[in-house]
């Protein structure tokens, strides 16, 4: 069990005052690590930080908006400075765009680009620089979507061409950035979570429940526990010799 203790690391966890960050950052600090949380919102992460103090986690927080690209370096300096160091950095911040290809603004393709891609490389050099390659050592996980290895199904009439792109981008950055960084023994790997219940989701995943859940082979959504996992296996000692991998968290449905 040592292998998956993250005790004395310390985590920035990027859109984690709720959802699937939110997990992630439970995970982490139930294995032994500190978190940074960033989001927009500071009332959100306030409770998110509220609620990782009655879990007997330390969590300390930034509100920002990664789409301000200018301000990231910035960003990346407070989170070193809130414990010092950083020991993993968790690329969870996204966001989607719900359009026809056909009707589909250029707006929209660049607000969902920029967040899913753009911010992850950014702010994965600045802590790079900052933190991993001086120490040789540090964890990457970027999360991805099984939306980034495949198009959408007809029937259920999902028209997310922006988010589904910027998902697969998101897979393939791994793997390049892991080829590039493994001389400095920074792993660096993806998830690809399924449908989970979050506020972003919840209203799709009420539409499409009766269509979608007979083709997931174990019959059900992702739920508050399904990602904490696969999360810490990543991001701990006992994946020490994996990285460019993307882990698809969906009951089966890509199976």
């Amino acid at each position: 069990m040592k292998l998956f203790n993250l005790d004395g690391k310390i985590a920035l966890v990027t859109g984690g005052s709720r959802g699937l960050g939110l997990q992630i950052a439970e995970g982490i600090v139930e294995s032994g690590g500190r978190v940074v949380l960033t989001a927009r919102k500071a009332d959100e992460l306030d409770q998110a930080q509220a609620h990782l103090a009655k879990l007997g986690g330390e969590a300390k927080v930034i509100a920002c908006d990664f789409q301000n690209f200018d301000s990231i370096p910035e960003i990346a300096g407070q989170a070193m400075a809130s414990f010092g160091s950083l020991d993993i950095l968790v690329n969870n911040a996204g966001t989607s765009w719900a359009a026809p290809t056909e009707e589909h603004p250029l707006s929209g393709w660049e607000k969902v680009m920029g967040l899913n891609v753009t911010a992850p490389f950014l702010l994965s050099k600045e802590i790079a620089n900052r933190a991993f390659i001086p120490a040789r050592s540090g964890k990457i996980l970027n999360i991805a979507s099984i939306g980034g290895l495949g198009g959408n199904r007809a029937d259920l009439e999902m028209y997310t061409i922006a988010y589904n792109t910027s998902k697969a981008a998101l897979i393939n950055f791994t793997r390049a950035l892991a080829t590039e960084w493994g001389r400095y023994d920074i792993n660096v790997n993806a998830l690809a979570p399924g449908f989970f219940p979050s506020k972003m989701s919840a209203d799709l995943l009420a539409r499409i429940a009766e269509k979608s859940l007979p083709a997931i082979p174990l019959g059900r959504f992702g739920n508050d526990q399904d990602l904490k996992g696969p999360a810490v296996f990543l991001v701990s000692e006992a994946a020490r010799h994996i990285t460019g991998q993307c882990l698809a968290v969906d009951g089966g449905a890509t199976a």
